[in-house]
């Protein structure tokens, strides 16, 4: 089959099809990020083919529509064309009979704040009146959460004691948010969690594993390394031996688990596994024991 027929082919496979760098979750560069914003205020679902997976449809693609970049956006198997295009067919109000919609209707998602929460953020704010803050959350799912003030465009949630904003692009993501604020004799931070997040492995530094430990989240640690290493340094769980796969191979997929090793590399390598088992909260303990070691327990021998 020739490079023409197969993206002929992809063009007319969807209403609206974006040929783009990376995919929709994950967006590679930033054109392509923009194009991407902008279709997620119109549609729900849209197809995407990831031109940086095969370099006959990257190059392919520039032949058959005679344009020289991407990303390219088609509707209805006809070129609209690219970044700065959609974006002005978006301001200008044509993108709308284009796609043959408007905007989505986008709900106030439900964020809640614990108290301890806001008594962090009102023990830190030095403004006037309660605290106004940002929730950020990206394609990624990374979680940002700072003192900021409203620009256009933000969904606005008022409450007695504080003030929260949240961009469209993070409202898509926010639904269900909770934020909570951790606190032990050791360390202390904000602890956000989002149940939109896809399945992945978290990272944690070794404060926030401990804080996890002392706050008694049901979690199941396991510990990725030879029994040696364990016998030198050991910060609980279970060894991740025979005995200890067994264990895992039974614990309930709802579980979640934390993993670790000597600097977080054979940690990685088995939460990841686990996330292939079924699992859904998997945490991998960033810079493992020796991390643990500098940052929570300066006892703990270091090898």
């Amino acid at each position: 089959m020739s490079i023409h027929v197969r993206i002929e082919g992809l063009v007319t496979s969807d209403e609206v099809v974006l040929f783009m760098k990376g995919t929709r979750a994950q967006p590679q560069c930033g054109f392509s990020a923009k194009v991407v914003d902008i279709l997620d205020d119109y549609l729900d679902e849209y197809a995407t083919v990831d031109v940086l997976a095969d370099a006959a449809i990257r190059e392919g693609v520039k032949t058959f529509s005679d344009w020289p970049t991407i990303p390219q956006l088609y509707v209805k198997g006809e070129l609209v064309g690219g970044s700065d295009i959609v974006r002005e067919l978006k301001e200008n109000g044509e993108l709308e009979g284009i796609l043959g919609r408007g905007p989505l209707a986008l709900e106030t998602p439900e964020v809640t704040l614990s108290d301890g929460a806001i008594a962090a953020l009102e023990e830190h704010w030095d403004g006037d009146g309660t605290p106004v803050i940002r929730l950020e959350i990206d394609r990624q799912f990374r979680v940002e959460l700072f003192f900021d003030s409203p620009r256009d465009e933000d969904i606005v949630m008022s409450d007695a004691r504080f003030t929260l904003l949240i961009d469209k692009s993070s409202a898509r993501r926010a639904d269900g948010v909770s934020v909570d604020f951790l606190k032990n004799d050791k360390v202390s931070g904000f602890k956000i969690d989002n149940p939109n997040e896809p399945p992945r492995v978290r990272q944690l530094s070794p404060k926030e594993l401990s804080m996890m430990l002392d706050g008694g989240k049901p979690l199941e640690l396991f510990d990725v390394r030879t029994p040696a290493e364990r016998a030198t340094a050991n910060i609980g769980g279970t060894l991740l031996d025979t005995a200890g796969l067994e264990r895992l191979e039974a614990t309930t997929r709802e579980t979640a688990l934390a993993f670790y090793c000597h600097h977080g590399h054979r940690s990685q390598a088995a939460a990841e596994h686990a996330l292939r088992m079924g699992f859904r909260e998997v945490y991998n303990l960033a810079g493992g024991v020796e991390a643990w070691s500098q940052d929570v327990d300066p006892s703990l021998p270091r090898y």
